[in-house]
C-alpha cells in the first residue's frame, strides 16, 4: 500500500511557470521551449514574459503576476545554492505538495529585501552573475534535469 502511494504521489501533475520581464533574442526562446518540450506533461513548463511597466519595478511586476494557487519561487544570485540533485529533491516536495510554482526571474536589481520574504523561498542557480535573459533556458534546462535525476533517465549522469 505505501508504495502504491509513493507511486501515485510522485505522478501528481505538476504545473511550473517561469515569470520573467522583458523580450529576449529568438534564440533564448528557442532554448527554453527545447527543455520544455522534453518534460513530460504531468510536469508542464511555461515562459510568461511580462512587459516592463514605468512605475513598477521588475519585482513588483513579477509577484503581481503570481497567481492565487502557485507558490513563489525566486531565483536570485544571493539565494540559496542549491545542486541538480537538490533541486530535483525540491521538484519531488513540489509534486507531493500538489500546487503549482512560479519561478521569478529576477531582472537587473534583482530583488529587494520586501520582495525576498513574499517568496516561498530563494534559490540561486550558481555565484555567477548571468543575464536574466539566459537564465530563462538555464532554469528550464535545470528542471528538465531534475526530471530526469528522478526519473532516472540517462540525460544525467552522475559520477
Amino acid at each position: 500500500m505505501r508504495r502504491r502511494h509513493c507511486r501515485a504521489a510522485s505522478q501528481r501533475r505538476l504545473k511550473l511557470r517561469v515569470l520573467a520581464v522583458g523580450k529576449a533574442p529568438r534564440w533564448i526562446d528557442e532554448g527554453f521551449a527545447h527543455y520544455a518540450a522534453r518534460l513530460p506533461a504531468e510536469n508542464a513548463l511555461e515562459l510568461a514574459v511580462l512587459t516592463p511597466r514605468s512605475g513598477q519595478t521588475d519585482a513588483q511586476r513579477l509577484l503581481a503576476a503570481v497567481r492565487p494557487k502557485e507558490t513563489p519561487i525566486m531565483l536570485d544570485q544571493r539565494g540559496e545554492d542549491v545542486s541538480s540533485e537538490e533541486l530535483a529533491g525540491l521538484l519531488a516536495d513540489w509534486r507531493m505538495a500538489g500546487r503549482d510554482i512560479a519561478l521569478l526571474i529576477g531582472g537587473v536589481d534583482g530583488f529587494d529585501e520586501a520582495a525576498r520574504r513574499r517568496a516561498h523561498r530563494v534559490l540561486s542557480l550558481s555565484r555567477l552573475t548571468f543575464p536574466h535573459q539566459l537564465v530563462r533556458v538555464l532554469i528550464a534546462e535545470q528542471l528538465y534535469r531534475a526530471w530526469a535525476i528522478l526519473s532516472r533517465h540517462p540525460y544525467h549522469r552522475v559520477g
